[in-house]
């Protein structure tokens, strides 16, 4: 079994409903998402993905259009707490938006990459890990064998 990794980049905010620090202000971030998938390299010499698990081309667009293109200079608002309207008036001044069923904390964002990405995987290749970037030196992780 082979593990490899993807780094990716993007920009978002979020805001936090009823938190108890600063956070409760909307403010963004610089995330760094790291996606590790496991899976047996091809050992096929006429299989143009011949020695690969998987081809990281693959990986990139996967992550891209489930994650990144889609978070990437938006606001993560819960949609089911009071700050929907927050995120409402954002809109209608043509601000890019992205409501969650979820408390936009670096936590509950890896639950829902690990969910977005596991499901466009090829059936021979599992994700492994993830582990998420809010700031240089304050980043949450996800582990396969912790969510089984």
């Amino acid at each position: 079994m082979i593990r490899i990794t993807k780094i990716f980049t993007f920009e978002t905010a979020h805001v936090l409903y009823n938190y108890d620090g600063k956070c409760k202000n909307m403010h963004g971030h610089s995330y760094k998402l790291f996606v590790t998938v496991k899976g047996k390299p091809v050992n096929d010499l006429e299989n143009p993905k011949n020695g690969m698990v998987v081809d990281f081309g693959d990986i990139k667009s996967i992550v891209k259009s489930e994650i990144v293109d889609v978070w990437d200079h938006a606001v993560l608002i819960n949609g089911l707490s009071p700050h929907k309207e927050l995120g409402e008036s954002l809109e209608n001044q043509g601000h890019k938006v992205i409501y969650c069923t979820f408390q936009p904390t670096c936590e509950n964002m890896l639950y829902a990459i690990a969910a977005k990405i596991k499901s466009k995987l090829p059936s021979e290749v599992s994700l492994a890990y993830l582990k998420l970037h809010e700031t240089e030196n304050s980043y949450g992780e996800w582990f396969a064998e912790d969510n089984q």
